[in-house]
């Protein structure tokens, strides 16, 4: 039996089908620029093989079409896809767990795309796709925002009029919350600890970013707000921003939402400062050479060491500060840079185990803080898929359990 794992972006598919009894993926893959002319796919294989096919895909439907296909050639029985976990971004206060999709659940998640216009709609899209092309298999949404269940009213409420968090919705929601789930019960297990002991603060660094302050396992606070642009600088999101700027620059421009949602979303952060690069790949090779990306590198650390300083407050005891995704778990240099400074708070990094705890050199968890550091820095390669899998064959089995404190995860256990 096969679980499908799927996250659709507006103009992507990411893909990995795992071995449920097992639950090792067997492949993987990616689209890319749906709807365009030269949108392509990218499956992976376990040993490291990539296959490469340049087809036009129109819509998400077309796209799940030319991955069924690519499944079918690597030898994947279709029809043992038993069940697809499906990443939905915000759930709102109606989703605090994982749930298995009906019609209610899809006529919900529709409702929350006024919250989220570039989220949900693709995720729609992709629910929609996989039903009518796997009639047959159980069909789960996954919430990112279902971790942040547990953030007490003073931390998700805004202070703005009542009505509008009565009437609308406007709140605090969070995302990234699978992943920092993830981390969360693996470093606890790093840290040979139960998750429900821990105190951390976890750092999802990559195009999008967001930290967590977790207290005894679960979340009391995030960077994050009701959308994805608030919290730390980001690829091409801002971060934290006076309301007055959004409200100043659409007067004086003449912006529509429209407009300004898109310059929020697409040509702020990085992006914005160096008015060139989005990549921190980037933006670190031209640093010595483009005052610009000095300066952004600057931005972006001053606020993770921020939101590092204001969740040890809140938190204040703190086992670990733990840093995932492609940045998080990639990016040495500026592990270092976030840390930098944070001694005398009992953070101290170790040079030479930071310089060597590269996800993308096979490393999946490693402690890179000093032995002597009272707050252990640990990074951690985040699997979000696996979290979608194991929730989608427990919802399967009837086994599920929406405390996730309680609930069986494979990846929680030491190893």
């Amino acid at each position: 039996m096969y679980i499908l794992a799927l996250n659709c972006g507006s103009s992507s598919l990411k893909y990995q089908v795992f071995d449920a009894d097992t639950k090792q993926p067997v492949v993987s893959g990616n689209v890319e620029k749906i709807g365009l002319a030269d949108s392509f796919v990218t499956q992976k294989y376990p040993d490291g093989e990539k296959v490469r096919r340049d087809v036009s895909m129109n819509d998400h439907n077309q796209a799940l079409n030319v991955v069924i296909g690519l499944l079918r050639e690597a030898s994947i029985d279709i029809s043992k896809i038993s069940g697809v976990g499906h990443r939905v971004v915000l759930g709102g206060e109606k989703f605090a767990n994982s749930v298995e999709i009906t019609d209610e659940v899809i006529k919900k998640i529709d409702e929350l795309s006024m919250i989220a216009p570039l989220h949900n709609p693709a995720a729609l899209v992709g629910i929609m796709a996989a039903k009518q092309l796997l009639p047959n298999a159980t069909q789960v949404a996954v919430f990112d925002t279902a971790f942040y269940n547990t953030l007490p009213e003073y931390a998700y409420r805004y202070a703005v009029p009542t009505a509008w968090y009565r009437e609308l919705g406007v709140r605090r929601y969070g995302f990234h919350g699978t992943s920092h789930l993830y981390v969360s019960k693996r470093a606890a297990a790093v840290l040979g600890k139960p998750a429900s002991e821990c105190n951390l603060i976890t750092l999802h660094i990559g195009s999008g970013a967001s930290a967590a302050a977790i207290r005894n396992g679960v979340a009391v606070d995030t960077s994050l707000g009701m959308t994805p642009v608030a919290g730390l600088v980001m690829g091409t999101r801002p971060g934290d921003l006076d309301a007055g700027v959004v409200l100043y620059v659409m007067q004086r421009l003449g912006l529509t939402p429209e407009q300004m949602q898109k310059h929020l979303n697409k040509d702020s952060g990085l992006k914005g400062i160096t008015e060139c690069f989005a990549d921190r790949r980037d933006v670190e090779a031209n640093r010595e050479t483009k005052p610009e990306c000095q300066l952004a590198i600057e931005m972006e650390a001053h606020t993770v060491r921020k939101y590092i300083g204001a969740f040890l407050a809140e938190l204040g005891r703190v086992d670990a500060i733990v840093f995932t995704a492609g940045v998080g778990e990639n990016d040495d240099y500026l592990r270092s840079e976030f840390c930098r400074g944070l001694e005398s708070l009992g953070i101290k990094l170790d040079a030479e185990k930071n310089a060597a705890a590269l996800a993308r050199k096979g490393v999946e968890s490693a402690i890179i803080s000093t032995d002597d550091s009272p707050i252990k820095i640990i990074m951690v390669a985040t699997n979000e898929e696996l979290v979608i899998v194991e929730d989608t064959i427990a919802i399967m089995n009837g086994t599920y359990n929406p405390d996730h404190l309680k609930m069986d995860y494979s990846f929680a256990k030491q190893q």
